[in-house]
């Protein structure tokens, strides 16, 4: 809530340009990376230089545990320090600053200036500061400020720039509108659709492939040996505690399983009775009760549907269990009926009914026996949960105390996982594959960015559920690899060309023979090809007989002409372009309008960066390396 109130000034749509600028603009305009380690002339403390103007390392420091929280709340897990850097968080927080500082010193070199009464409305009509009876309160709005650690003095400087850097923006690109041709040529990208006919030739169709000679096979490694070579293996300890690996189901007793039983039976264990429900409406009560004397009288209900045009697939209204049909009515009337017996006349929400029950499926519990298991598991896991804390300062100890995992391991009773050598894809040398690693991608990440003998920060699970610890244990540098090591995968891989280059050369045959103009259907018959088509293709279609390269080169190609793609099979794809059509652009359409805002948007968005990119490089950038590490935690070279 707080945060909206600073960036309110954000809600329009040059706002959300500078919100564009400020949090997503990576400084692609130039390198700022590239220039010297050292500053020269000022102090330690300061992370970056622009033009005149210091990023103080506690100022980067705040910036980027601000954005590591915020992801942390987006993601709902917890970010750790060394998966935000992965992320590019630490460098997208250095970009935010150095822009802003641009911002801000444009705007004070052009002399654009905020009046105080401009602030002290913005805040005054600030929903957030306001009380229940809708006027602003100063008693919330400085109990908003100390929650959120600013001072009334911090906060209208961050309104005054905040709204600063929205002028300044405005100058640049307020009345920026997309192009028509440009709007066109959008609209075209969109709504093209495209008609082919198509034929798999299948790997099968290059024929039989001559076994290589060993000639043959040297010379293709020779040329291709980067492709052979093996990537950095790593070998790793891991041990993982969770509520789930520390709950001991064997130690719950039966009486506290069948009481844990019986709290959660009625919403976990219990399926409701349900009932299907037939209906007959009537415009009046009166020959509501007529019908059901006729009932009475002998004849069926089924025979009333019919007097009454009543479709059979309309007769019946579904299975229900009591609480999901919403007329109280009906329900009542539904639920007090036998199977197979019709009610009395019922005035439904929508007129008088006759309601018919067909099946009745009873109420059904699953009993004890039956979840027993699953009961102890979900009890031991709860008691577990409140262990994690006290088991994980417990391991923090021993790991100051420089223990290794192995013996911390043993000491707690616990499995530790010795993993590799495995590729930062879990792939062992012999092509297996290493089972998923207790906290996934961010504990393979951590494992490759260690070394051996690092102590390194365990890693937290998701949902506070557990930690996992890892020590490197062994690196296997990526080295060439000879070619006896290698020579299977060599001829697999020669192979795989041959058929690829046969199938090449066989597929340009034939497209030259359509764009001759033979028909399709006699081109592929003489080729033993089975014949498809598909329409309405658009070019972000995902289709699963049209990969996305075929879909890519079926736009990339004339209607009329004929191409053809690879498969990650080996095969390829033949097919001719048969139709392409593009709606006609109504610029008067709703759709069209919005279309047209969203291109203005992004084409402002470029203008705004290219003007703050070309403002940085005219005031000057340089970053301080090791003061950047030491405010994010990264590294030190």
């Amino acid at each position: 809530m707080m945060m909206q109130g600073i960036r309110k000034a954000g809600q329009s749509v040059i706002g959300k340009l500078i919100i564009f600028v400020m949090f997503g603009f990576l400084i692609l305009s130039f390198a700022i990376w590239g220039i010297g380690d050292i500053f020269q002339g000022y102090g330690r403390n300061s992370v970056a230089r622009v033009g005149k103007v210091e990023i103080g390392l506690e100022q980067m420091r705040t910036a980027f545990q601000n954005d590591v929280q915020a992801l942390t709340r987006q993601q709902r897990r917890q970010i750790t320090p060394d998966m935000a850097r992965a992320l590019g968080l630490d460098r997208q927080a250095l970009s935010r600053l150095v822009t802003e500082s641009v911002l801000d010193q444009t705007a004070q070199g052009m002399r654009l200036a905020v009046s105080d009464e401009t602030i002290r409305n913005l805040i005054f009509d600030d929903p957030v500061f306001r009380d229940a009876s809708g006027q602003f309160s100063a008693a919330r709005f400085n109990e908003l400020l100390r929650s959120n650690g600013f001072s009334e003095a911090v906060y209208v400087r961050e309104q005054r720039a905040t709204i600063l850097r929205q002028q300044l923006a405005e100058m640049v690109v307020g009345a920026v509108l997309a192009p028509g041709a440009l709007q066109e040529l959008g609209h075209r990208l969109r709504n093209e659709r495209r008609s082919v006919t198509f034929a798999r030739l299948a790997p099968g169709v290059a024929g039989d492939i001559p076994a290589p000679t060993e000639a043959q096979l040297k010379t293709f490694f020779d040329e291709r040996k980067g492709s052979f070579r093996a990537p950095e293996r790593r070998s790793a300890d891991i041990l993982a505690i969770s509520a789930e690996t520390l709950a001991d189901a064997a130690a719950v007793s039966t009486a506290d399983a069948m009481a844990r039983y019986e709290e959660i039976k009625a919403q976990r264990f219990t399926t409701a009775e349900t009932r299907t429900i037939q209906q007959i409406s009537f415009p009046t009560a009166e020959e509501a009760q007529a019908a059901r004397a006729r009932i009475d009288a002998g004849e069926t209900f089924d025979a009333i549907a019919a007097a009454r045009s009543v479709a059979a697939a309309d007769l019946t209204l579904g299975t229900f269990t009591r609480t999901q049909v919403f007329d109280p009515v009906v329900r009542e009337a539904a639920f007090a009926l036998a199977e197979g017996t019709v009610s009395a006349p019922a005035t439904s929400a929508f007129g008088p009914v006759l309601l018919r029950v067909t099946v009745i499926r009873p109420e059904a519990v699953r009993a004890f026996e039956e979840v027993a298991a699953e009961v102890r598991a979900e009890v031991a896991t709860s008691r577990a949960a409140s262990r994690v804390t006290e088991i994980h300062d417990k391991i923090e100890d021993q790991r100051a105390a420089a223990k290794p995992l192995a013996d911390i391991a043993r000491e707690f009773n616990l499995p530790v996982r010795s993993v590799g050598p495995i590729d930062s894809g879990l792939r062992r040398s012999d092509g297996t594959v290493e089972q998923p690693l207790p906290g996934g991608d961010a504990t393979v990440q951590a494992i490759f960015r260690s070394d051996v003998g690092v102590d390194n920060e365990a890693i937290r699970l998701a949902r506070d559920s557990g930690y996992v610890w890892y020590d490197v244990k062994k690196i296997d540098p990526a080295r060439e690899q000879g070619f006896d090591e290698v020579k299977a995968q060599v001829e697999t891989q020669w192979r795989a060309d041959e058929v690829a280059t046969r199938l090449s050369v066989k597929a340009r045959e034939l497209v030259e023979r359509l764009d001759k103009g033979e028909a399709f259907d006699a081109v592929a018959a003489s080729a033993g090809l089975t014949v498809e088509q598909a329409s309405e293709i658009g070019r972000q279609d995902q289709r699963p007989e049209l990969p996305a390269n075929v879909i890519s080169l079926i736009f990339g190609t004339a209607a009329g002409k004929s191409n053809s793609a690879s498969l990650v099979d080996g095969g390829r794809i033949l097919f001719r372009v048969d139709a392409a059509t593009v709606p006609s652009y109504a610029r008067t359409t709703q759709e069209a309008e919005n279309f047209a805002r969203q291109l203005g948007a992004s084409v402002s968005e470029d203008i705004l960066a290219q003007y703050v990119g070309q403002r940085q490089a005219e005031l000057g950038v340089a970053v301080n390396e090791t003061a950047f590490r030491n405010a994010t935690g990264g590294a030190q070279n």
